[in-house]
């Protein structure tokens, strides 16, 4: 690394390198000098700042993010008048580079999740049926645990309805590519991936069968820089077909929440989805009973009622049921009201924890993060 000033200030130098180290890439989630992003740093005698940034692919959609990262980090700095960052791309073996740090000097895509070293939690959401609102509870208790400074991954492992990507705000984006290796984008401090975004086009129909999902869960977990995680969510498409059998094949730390409503169609059926988890030695971690009831506050009075509007007592009733089923205790952890503001904010792309995290679903997921915790 070379200072492009020829009588550089080396104390302030030393002090931009520091900053620069707490600069993360919002994609890979390192520091951008252990990255071998930093090209150059410069100085001059006013206290002006160049700092030279090697991108990893032309037209990087965080750049600008990147940007005013290093712009605040620098800017803070005493003696530091102002900050002009230039960005670069990163050459073929610079790439090839970046990828060995990461990965190491080989070509086998390991299972990260299958390693003895590993310590990520897997939490796989599951439903017996759909409809039950399984991917934007997914997406919101990923928003949430990342919001209380964990380091969160999610993959949408519906492969034919995968809305993770519009729930998340990334419908229409796609991940970056570094030699073979794909980093998930960065959606609301949460690392996702879905063959959402690696499809060409949004509108792009998948009509793969039972190996073809294997492999494709397969490349989404090998292939796909995930980084260190303290938790990886999987939102399981509903029932009990082929995917979540795979997951157990390919994540076998998993833990299994079972989601359900009320309503006895939907948690009977949520009693197969625990169960099968239960056949393939996951440990069903305890029911989220969803849309548990609708807060309705009345306009004369102002007094609040709930509506149970998908009837009583389903989440329990699943609960007892898969604890005499698989012989160990299935807790009830959540119950999550009906509340518009979820709907609101999985079609503008904001889960609700952020875009309302004062309305009584946000508090309610907030509250099964924290006793995930």
């Amino acid at each position: 690394m070379s200072d492009t000033n020829a009588q550089p200030n080396q104390t302030l130098h030393s002090q931009i390198m520091q900053a620069l180290a707490g600069v993360y890439d919002p994609e890979i989630r390192r520091p951008i000098t252990e990255l071998g992003m930093v090209e150059a740093v410069g100085i001059d005698a006013a206290g002006a700042a160049t700092v030279n940034i090697l991108l990893t692919v032309p037209g990087c959609p965080l750049q600008d993010t990147l940007t005013s990262d290093i712009s605040a980090a620098v800017a803070g700095i005493d003696g530091v008048t102002s900050v002009d960052v230039q960005l670069g791309l990163m050459d073929d073996q610079q790439r090839a580079a970046l990828r060995n740090s990461l990965r190491g000097e080989t070509d086998e895509h390991p299972n990260p999740f299958q390693s003895a070293f590993n310590t990520t939690r897997v939490l796989a959401v599951a439903s017996g049926k759909g409809g039950v609102g399984k991917s934007s509870l997914t997406a919101n208790l990923a928003v949430a645990l990342a919001g209380l400074g964990r380091s969160v991954g999610l993959l949408d492992a519906d492969v034919y309805g995968h809305s993770i990507p519009a729930m998340m705000g990334i419908a229409d984006d796609h991940p970056i590519v570094v030699e073979d290796m794909i980093l998930p984008l960065p959606a609301h401090g949460v690392a996702t991936m879905s063959i959402g975004v690696l499809k060409e086009t949004r509108d792009q129909v998948i009509a793969w069968r039972g190996p073809m999902l294997d492999r494709a869960l397969a490349q989404m977990l090998t292939d796909v820089y995930w980084g260190d995680l303290d938790f990886l969510l999987v939102d399981l498409p509903p029932g009990t077909g082929d995917m979540p059998m795979s997951v157990a094949g390919h994540l076998p730390t998993a833990q299994v929440l079972v989601v359900t409503t009320p309503n006895a169609a939907a948690y009977e059926v949520a009693e197969r989805a625990g169960t099968l988890a239960g056949r393939l030695n996951q440990p069903v971690l305890g029911v989220v009973e969803n849309m548990s009831w609708l807060e309705d506050t009345c306009p004369n009075c102002g007094q609040t009622r709930r509506i149970e509007l998908f009837g009583h007592g389903g989440g329990a009733a699943a609960a007892d049921a898969l604890t005499e089923r698989l012989g160990t205790p299935v807790p009830l952890l959540a119950q999550i009201p009906l509340d518009v503001a979820v709907r609101a904010g999985g079609d503008d792309g904001r889960p609700v924890v952020l875009s309302a995290p004062d309305s009584p679903a946000a508090l309610a997921i907030t509250a099964l993060a924290q006793r995930l915790l």
